[in-house]
Formats: C-alpha cells, structure tokens, sequence
C-alpha cells in the first residue's frame, strides 16, 4: 500500500469510531440572517432562533445534544457575548433536550473552554411556559426525568413581554397545538415570529396527543401567527417567521400551511360523520393531493391523518 493510502486509512479511523450520534453533530450547520437582530441556526435539530444585542444572546430553542458545540461556534460568530436567555417553545424532547448539555458547551465544562464561557455571570434564564416544566417535572411512568440543568427557571402563564438587548419579546402560549405547552415567540422590533413546531413548511406538522397537542389547536395557533404577522406588500417587508423545521417563511406561507392542516382535517371529519372505521380512513387516504408537496412517504401520511382522527374522536391526552 503506498504511502497517501496509508496515511488516508489513518486518518479515516477516528471518523470510523463515531457514533451515528457524534456524526449528526458534526453536521453541516447554517446560520441565516433573518431580519432585525435575529438570525436562525439549521441542521442541528429543530431551527434555532438567535437573537444578539449589546447585552447578550438570546436563543429560541436548543439543538441536539451532540450538536451543542458546533450551535455554540456559529453563535460566536455573531457575538462574543454570553447567553442570557434561552426560550423553550414546547415540551418535546426535540426542543428542551438540549438544554442541559448547550450550558455545560457555553459555560465551559462542556470542554469548550474560555471561549464559550459566561463564568461569574450567573446562570443563564430559561424560559417556557408553565406547562412545559410541568411536563419536565413528572414525566409519564418509565421516562427519565429531566436533569435539573435542563428545566426552565422562568414560567409565564398569561402572554407576556420582556426586553432583550432593547427589543420587546412577547411570547404566547398555544394551548393543545403541537403539545399543550407551546409558545409563540414576537420580536417586535425585529418583526420576527419564532413558531417551534407549529408551522414545518415542506412536512406534516406533528399533533403530539401524549403531550396534550390537538388538530384543532394546531389551526388556532396558526391563525395567531397570521394574526400577527404583517404580509408583505409595495416593496415593503413583511414579517418573517421561524419555523420549527424547514425554511424561513412570510405570512402567506402560513396560510397555505393553515388551509392545508384545515383541509384535511376536515375531510377526515367528514368521512367520520359517514360512519367510516380508522381502517377505512385511512384505506381512503384524504391527505393524498398534499403528500407529494410535503415530502410524506406513505407512513408519513398516515401517521399524520391518524393523529387528525385520534384528535378528533378522542381529543388531547391530559398531563400524565
């Protein structure tokens, strides 16, 4: 073997040790001006919202556990700054899992070392809506409970508002959406929503019965998005908004995304007042004409238009 094979080889086995895991966080990030002072942060999970000022980082939502450093690096490029806040936008394990591990990344026990560091500067805020500790708290019967690095410091029933780096951010709670504890997240200033998993232009929205999410809550929650949001019009820019997955969208996007979820829905409310069985639904396939233009495979479509019918025929799950 000559020399450039061996060398190759060698330097190929530590990528051959990663777990699949350790290769999802070294993913290919992308960080994407939005508007204002915020920004978003793609592949590393769900989308992150990033929002600098002069006094710090805010983040809407955390990466996957093994992405943490990598999220950490591409915040350092828009700010040396500590994060002050982190915001929570559901009780899916998709948006708090990472919690815990993107402190211990940014506070330098993670490894990161001084660079990342917000040492002397107290522990970061995290903030959701009361539901989602309570949620965290008392997991369902054979879950692991929540580290207590990873639960929210800072609940909010009502909407409220706060200020981050002078710019007010209002955040609303979507009851039985996605889940039960989902918020909308208004940077008023920067005229940005972030919506979690909510709104997922290009795939089915998940309705999270176990956590309380309901079809009929989904559409509520979308058309709060529309009701906030500003479209664009004669040159002038609109509100943008940050789904929980895929692209950065505008307000008729949300719409075509509402009319979607209400169009099927209706239509499997419809076959159920004819009578017809989950079997015959499903058999009948009313998401057919929106599969395609959402990437669903078969299964994909099915678990959707199931979690349409569960939700209609036996509504959210209350807390476990």
């Amino acid at each position: 073997m000559s020399r450039t094979l061996v060398a190759l080889a060698l330097a190929l086995l530590p990528l051959a040790g990663l777990s699949a895991r350790q290769q999802a966080g070294a993913a290919q990030l992308n960080l994407i001006p939005v508007q204002g002072n915020v920004h978003m942060i793609s592949g590393a999970g769900v989308n992150i919202t990033v929002h600098v000022g002069k006094y710090g980082v805010l983040l809407v939502d955390t990466p996957a556990p093994a992405a943490s450093t990598n999220v950490m690096e591409q915040v350092r490029t828009l700010s040396k700054l500590p994060i002050r806040w982190l915001i929570n936008t559901s009780s899916s394990p998709a948006h708090v899992g990472g919690n815990a591990s993107l402190l211990e990344v940014a506070s330098g026990r993670g490894g990161a070392g001084a660079p990342f560091g917000f040492v002397g500067l107290g522990r970061p805020s995290i903030v959701a809506h009361e539901n989602v500790l309570n949620r965290l708290s008392s997991p369902p019967p054979g879950t692991a409970a929540a580290t207590p690095d990873s639960l929210p410091t800072t609940t909010y029933f009502q909407p409220t508002m706060d200020f981050s780096n002078g710019e007010a951010i209002v955040l609303y709670h979507q009851p039985a959406a996605h889940t039960d504890s989902d918020s909308l997240v208004l940077f008023r200033s920067s005229d940005v929503i972030s919506a979690g998993s909510i709104l997922t232009p290009g795939r089915y929205p998940t309705i999270d019965l176990a956590r309380g999410g309901s079809v009929n809550g989904l559409v509520s929650a979308l058309t709060t998005i529309l009701a906030l949001a500003v479209p664009e019009g004669f040159a002038s820019g609109g509100t943008l908004i940050v789904p929980g997955y895929g692209r950065i969208c505008e307000e008729s996007d949300v719409a075509e995304f509402r009319d979607m979820v209400v169009i099927i829905r209706d239509r499997v409310q419809d076959l159920i007042k004819k009578g017809m069985t989950w079997e015959q639904i499903r058999t009948s396939r009313p998401s057919r004409d929106y599969d395609a233009e959402y990437g669903a495979s078969p299964a994909d479509a099915e678990r959707f238009v199931e979690s349409i019918y569960r939700s209609l025929t036996q509504g959210p799950r209350g807390r476990s």
